[in-house]
């Protein structure tokens, strides 16, 4: 079944969440890697886009407030599975190699 949110297809939760609500997730959460100078200025303009939200919705501004306080969101590539960690081990003088599930 298909989302649609004004016109717009929304493929994953995360794509729904943002079409609904007119935010950008990433800008309250951050990338999962930024510089400390990225982080407050990306930080800067959520307490300003978050003081706009409390007047005009605030129902939706609570919402933009607690993505303030989780980690950054993490994307995987999309059609690309996690690789998944390789364990070496030594076991009675010979090498062994174990992949993780």
């Amino acid at each position: 079944m298909k989302n649609i949110v004004a016109g717009h297809v929304a493929v994953t939760a995360t794509e729904f969440t943002e079409l609904a609500l007119g935010i950008d997730l990433e800008l309250f959460t951050g990338p999962a890697t930024e510089s400390a100078m990225e982080r407050a200025a990306r930080l800067d303009v959520a307490h300003e886009v978050l003081a706009e939200l409390r007047e005009s919705d605030p129902e939706v501004a609570a919402y933009a407030e607690s993505l303030l306080r989780t980690l950054p969101l993490k994307r995987q590539p999309s059609g690309r599975r996690p690789r998944r960690a390789v364990r070496r081990s030594v076991m009675g003088g010979t090498a062994g190699v174990a992949v993780a599930a």
